[in-house]
């Protein structure tokens, strides 16, 4: 009999890019152990994905909260999804905290999560897929502080793999960058500001998405990611036309 794959653990599983990686995990046989502050979200998809998915309710960025659910479940697969819907407005127009917003969430849990699967820690063969976003690559000048935060996301992945290949761990990080989509809630609002900022109407701004990226695309990026025991690439961009390695 084949004993049952280790668990994966993702962030900001409620909604959006979360969502659908946990369904696509949970569909590929993998179970999921889904961290997010909407308890009501979280139970939704618990109905909709059965026992195979464990949801906890509470703050990505909680260190105690990263040491117990991967002590208690040990996973082989950590996807660190959590994020802040940043403030969409020019720099100008940003106050400190509104800037600084995605520091304080996307690249808090990042950190928080990769220090504890190098600290306690996961086994060797385990996965860390940090979400960073296309808007590492060229920047994001309406949403404050998300490119920069999202380019340190990535950064804490390299840095989680260097430092595994040194203590001898086996552990492999990737980040993946997804382009910017009207598939999620954030894309939608984004893709919005874009639009009125350049002064065109949003429906000529989506069609320059097109073809646009899926939820569902990127949970099956997610899967092959995990499905294939070579380590990975240390980032890659993430389109409607498959991943890209940025290497």
């Amino acid at each position: 009999m084949t004993a049952p794959s280790r668990p994966a653990v993702v962030t900001g599983a409620s909604r959006g890019f979360g969502r659908a990686i946990a369904t696509a995990l949970v569909a590929a046989g993998t179970p999921v152990v889904g961290v997010a502050r909407d308890e009501q979200r979280l139970r939704s998809l618990h109905e909709e994905l059965g026992d195979a998915f464990v949801p906890v309710v509470g703050d990505a960025v909680d260190e105690e909260l990263a040491d117990d659910v991967v002590r208690r479940h040990g996973p082989g697969l950590l996807v660190l999804n959590a994020g802040a819907a940043p403030a969409m407005a020019p720099v100008h127009e940003q106050t400190w905290e509104s800037f600084g917003r995605n520091w304080e969430v996307d690249v808090r849990q990042a950190f928080t999560w990769i220090r504890t699967a190098l600290t306690t820690p996961l086994a060797a063969g385990s996965l860390v897929v940090a979400m960073s976003s296309g808007a590492a690559l060229a920047g994001s000048p309406l949403s404050g502080g998300y490119a920069g935060a999202k380019a340190t996301v990535r950064f804490l992945a390299r840095y989680a793999a260097d430092e595994s290949a040194r203590a001898g761990l086996g552990i492999r990080a990737t980040a993946l960058l997804p382009q910017l989509t009207p598939a999620t809630d954030l894309g939608v609002a984004a893709a919005a500001a874009y639009a009125d900022h350049a002064g065109v109407d949003r429906a000529t701004f989506a069609a320059r998405l097109a073809p646009a990226l899926t939820a569902e695309q990127v949970g099956k990026a997610v899967v092959g990611l995990a499905a294939d025991p070579d380590t990975p690439a240390a980032a890659y961009r993430l389109g409607a036309a498959g991943l890209a390695s940025l290497d």
